[in-house]
This record gives structure tokens, sequence and C-alpha cells, in this order.
């Protein structure tokens, strides 16, 4: 017999975590039930590669709320537990355990999933890509002093584990395509930027080699280049991610670079909103589709899904945001923009403290704050805005100002 549900929410994520409580805080009253494949209920996942790895907390500490508040707001759980099937002509979702459930309305939030190397040696003991708590765990405990680390791939995932293990004392090579790290986002001025932090603080990097493969016994004890071999007691492959799109295909969804969803969350399907990573939606403020794999994305679609299905009137119409920390280093970053834009520094960079903004055609797409503080919500109102560069650039001139 089918349990019957007013919403299921597939994938317990931060956006899946996010829209269950949002729900009940706008008044939905109906049933709900939350699925995800992790045991764990939903956690703060950029805490993975920076207090979990860096400062050895434990991954239940980054809940997004304690387990006991699932059941007290009436919200079903079925953690551990895996989507296998959506049918939307019968608003049935079948579970990995045989479960099956009704619903009026679904959500998807399945998230993305890392990619892989596809050279001999990936099923190695001690290759790892980094999504779950488990998987931060496993990597943790293999830091440590003297331990050779190797990173695949420079943005941002490769770059914050870079700093966790070189700060537990392992010595760390970060293989490069491209040089420098985060060209495509930052561009090179402000990717090499990033790449001399972490040599200062002894990361090393082999840039413009291509992984060929893994060896060792039943663990990795040697990365294969085109540049020549690293010896390595741990790799881990940060080469960006795919949306986890299969249930949605499967399901006769359309699919465009995930899901594509008006601004209001609604995809091709009428009872089935999808969220989070797997999102191309619609955003008012850019007037374009765009997908992004961030929490604050996560969490603020969410926030709209929610709305949607209670009649409010919340929709996408925000500049993307997130943050890293590295080091001594603390950065925010808002907007859409491209390593192709030009760049205006604000401030003095040797000094570790300045604010960038990247432009095309005068409009501003994005800006970062590194080490300022509380001027996030000043960039956020300039970005999108036509401002001279040489405004931008003169500190003197305040940001509201701009």
């Amino acid at each position: 017999m089918a349990q019957e549900f007013g919403i299921v929410v597939i994938g317990a994520g931060i956006g899946g975590g996010q829209v269950v409580e949002a729900l009940r805080n706008d008044g939905f009253a109906g049933t709900i039930a939350l699925v995800g494949t992790d045991p764990l209920p939903p956690y703060y996942r950029p805490d993975l590669s920076k207090k979990v790895m860096l400062e050895d907390t434990d991954p239940a500490d980054s809940a997004l709320r304690g387990a006991e508040w699932y059941p007290a707001h009436d919200v079903t759980t079925f953690f551990g537990d895996t989507v296998t099937k959506l049918d939307t002509s019968a608003n049935t979702v079948t579970l990995a355990s045989g479960e099956e459930l009704t619903y009026a309305q679904a959500i998807l939030s399945t998230g993305s999933t890392p990619r892989t190397l596809e050279v001999p040696g990936q099923e190695l003991a001690n290759v790892h890509t980094l999504r779950t708590a488990g998987d931060a765990v496993a990597i943790r405990s293999q830091f440590g002093e003297g331990r050779k680390v190797v990173i695949i791939g420079g943005g941002w995932i490769g770059l914050e584990v870079a700093a966790a293990a070189r700060t537990h004392g392992s010595d760390v090579t970060v293989v490069l395509r491209d040089a420098p790290p985060l060209k495509k986002v930052l561009g090179d001025e402000l990717g090499q930027y990033f790449e001399d932090l972490q040599t200062k603080n002894g990361v090393k990097f082999l840039a413009d080699a291509d992984t060929t493969g893994f060896a060792g016994e039943d663990s990795v004890d040697t990365v294969q280049t085109t540049k020549g071999d690293l010896p390595a007691d741990l790799v881990v492959v940060g080469i960006g991610a795919d949306p986890t799109i299969e249930l949605a295909e499967a399901a006769g969804l359309d699919i465009d670079n995930g899901v594509p969803v008006d601004e209001k969350m609604r995809s091709s399907e009428p009872s089935v909103l999808a969220i989070g990573d797997i999102a191309n939606a619609f955003n008012t403020r850019l007037d374009s589709r765009i997908r992004v794999e961030h929490w604050d994305n996560a969490v603020r679609q969410a926030d709209v899904a929610a709305s949607t299905l209670t009649g409010g009137s919340k929709v996408y119409d925000w500049e993307p945001y997130f943050y890293t920390d590295q080091f001594d280093l603390g950065m925010e970053y808002v907007g859409h923009g491209s390593g192709d834009d030009d760049v205006v520094i604000r401030g003095d960079k040797d000094s570790g403290e300045f604010i960038a903004f990247w432009t095309k055609d005068g409009t501003v797409t994005a800006a970062m704050n590194v080490n300022v503080w509380d001027v996030n919500d000043d960039l956020r109102t300039i970005v999108g805005t036509q401002v001279d560069a040489s405004r931008l650039a003169d500190e003197s001139v305040p940001l509201a100002d701009l």
C-alpha cells in the first residue's frame, strides 16, 4: 500500500532540508515526505571542505536541523534511501527500499554528482571525490604530517581541500590542465592571486598537465600525468560536477543543462518543481536561465518553491553568491561574471584586503570582497549597474555612492 503525501521532496541536501522548513513556515499544513540517499539529516555542505576537514568537526554539527525537528513538524523522512522511479502520470515515487509514495506535488532537489576521471586505477583505495559527509571524513583521515596529497583540478573545492590538507601538514600538489586555477571564473589576474596564496603556504602546482592514470597495489601510491609521475598517499579529484538528472530524464521532464524551470521553480511537468544544482532556472534579474551550484542558491530557491506551493509571490530574482576560506583569506563573491570580463581592483591586492569588480561593456557583472567585510549588501546593489571603472577603483568614493 502506497503512503500518501501532499508533497514529496526528492533529495535531502541543503535545498531539500530548507524547502520542508520553508513550507511549514509558509503555512503548508499537508503531509510532507523528505527522501535522501545520505543517511544523515540535511547538513550544511560547504562545511565539508571547511570545518570538517580544517577543524576536524563532526559532520553532525553541520546539520541544518536536529533529527528530532522533522517528526516534530510532521515531516516523514526516508534518509539512507534512494528514489528509483518518478512516475508523473501516476504521481508516485518508488524507493530502493520498496516503499511507494504518492504525491500531489514533487520537488526535485537531487543536486549534482562529482565528475570522475575515466583512467586506469580510478577504483584504487584513497582515490576520492568530495560530495558527502562520508567523503569528507574519509579524506580528512588521510591528512597528516608528510602525507602526500594530490589534488586533481584547481576549482574552489580543489583549492579548499588543498588548504585543509596543507594546514594538517600534508605535502600537497595540485594538478592543473589550465593555469592559473579558477581561470574560467576569475580570469588570469585573480586566478594567479589564488595560486600565489596557495604557493605561499606551501602548496605546489603542476600546470598544463593531464592525469592519465593512478597506480598502486590496493591503494593509490602514484598519480600518472603527461608531465611525469607524482607519489601519492591520497588523491582528491575535483574537476567539477554534473546535475543529477537521471531521475528527471527517465520521468520525461524537459532536460537542458539540468531541469529547466521558470522563475517560480516550476518544471515542464505541472506537478514537479526543481531547485538547487539541478535547476536551470529563469532569473528575472538577469533575464536568462542560469544553473548555479552553490548553497545560497539552493536555500533561496527552496524558499521560492515553498512560496509557489503556498500561493506566495517569490521569484528567482537575485545574483548568485558564494564564499571561500583558504588559509588567512576569506572571500565573498556575488554576481554571474566570466573570467573573460574586464577586472577592476579597488584597494591593494598585496595587502590581502581588496575588492575586485568584473565588468562587461561598462556593466558590473560580479564583485568579490577579499578580507573586507560588511560590504556584501553594497556589492549586491552595484552588480548589474553601469559604473565608470575609475569610480569603482577609487576608494575615496563610498560603495554606497556607486
